[in-house]
């Protein structure tokens, strides 16, 4: 039996709690990623609401995959769309556990070309 957090779990939280000592009330950009699909949404965490949401699940994603670099880029456009949309143009990237690399940066990327700052 393990005892104690996960590795993940461990990451995870050592991030969201850097993040919340420099967020300055700002939203945050949560990324959770699987192996099939990648998701995304804009959460003000002083009201505890999702301002803006997107994922390869959505009935508007292109393609039938979300273990794309190119569906992750597609999602990160469509999130800062929907939170530009809502009034929010400044967040705090998290995420989570998983490393900025591969599918969770592509969506970074595309986010920040799409307008957001963080």
């Amino acid at each position: 039996m393990t005892k104690g957090l996960s590795l993940f779990e461990k990451r995870r939280r050592r991030n969201r709690t850097a993040l919340r000592a420099r967020a300055g009330g700002r939203p945050r950009l949560s990324v959770h990623r699987s192996g099939k699909h990648i998701y995304a949404q804009v959460i003000d965490d002083a009201e505890g609401k999702t301002v803006a949401s997107a994922s390869t699940i959505d009935k508007g994603a292109k393609g039938s995959t979300g273990a794309t670099i190119a569906a992750a880029q597609e999602v990160g456009k469509r999130v800062a769309e929907a939170a530009k949309q809502a009034g929010v143009t400044q967040v705090v990237f998290d995420r989570g556990g998983f490393l900025f690399h591969g599918r969770v940066k592509a969506l970074a990327e595309a986010a920040r070309e799409s307008g957001l700052e963080f």
